[in-house]
């Protein structure tokens, strides 16, 4: 898990060959201007997810976890908290791993919560469980899907 500002997207640039596009998606883009919905940058590989939906607490949200796609989660609007653990110790599964979808819910807690105003987003590899859109109001947010091994 990675947890940064966007004036720091450059440092991992170099983690993913689609990292790169995705930050200069971001760059380029009006994202405040986004209806939400799903964008097609590189077809199946990488695409963005617009959402914009009130926070939820701490006790209704699930942890997730992917096993095809990276998220890159950027927060645009709202004060988002982002729960996070180990999928290796996520031991209390809501149900088996759905292929179409590529997700997995989990009954445990996170580890660690952390705040994530706008301008910053979080990575989250498929080791990685996490708990998105904890907060209180509107949230608004991208979420970068990034097949984990692109074609």
């Amino acid at each position: 898990m990675i947890f940064s500002s966007f004036s720091q997207s450059s440092r991992y640039a170099v983690l993913h060959p689609l990292f790169q596009q995705a930050f200069d998606y971001i760059r380029d883009t009006d994202l405040n201007a986004l209806a939400p919905g799903r964008y097609s940058i590189v077809g199946e590989e990488l695409f963005a997810i617009v959402e914009q939906v009130p926070g939820k607490t701490k006790e209704m949200a699930k942890l997730e976890a992917h096993r095809r796609y990276i998220d890159i989660q950027l927060v645009l609007e709202g004060d988002e908290q982002m729960g996070w653990k180990p999928l290796e110790d996520c031991l209390n599964p809501v149900s088996e791993h759905s292929d179409e979808k590529d997700i997995r819910f989990f009954h445990d807690a996170p580890a660690s919560w952390i705040a994530v105003p706008p301008d910053h987003f979080c990575i989250f590899f498929p080791e990685d469980a996490h708990a998105p859109l904890v907060g209180s109001g509107q949230i608004k947010k991208v979420i970068f899907k990034v097949a984990v091994e692109p074609a």
